[in-house]
């Protein structure tokens, strides 16, 4: 999965609703650089968490 995630796409995290909306900035080497709404620059190791792709946010 963490394969077809792209810079720029929208992103959630499954345990940090807090968050917020994330947009990919990076994927490289099982390392997903997301820039979370409420969180900021966070680099996630993908082999451990599951972004969940977003189609569309839930807010304009």
């Amino acid at each position: 999965m963490a394969a077809l995630l792209e810079p720029g796409m929208l992103v959630r995290h499954p345990e940090r609703d807090d968050w917020g909306l994330g947009q990919v900035q990076s994927n490289v080497d099982n390392r997903v650089t997301v820039n979370f709404e409420h969180a900021g620059k966070v680099v996630i190791d993908s082999k451990r968490v599951f972004l969940m792709p977003v189609a569309e946010p839930d807010h304009p």
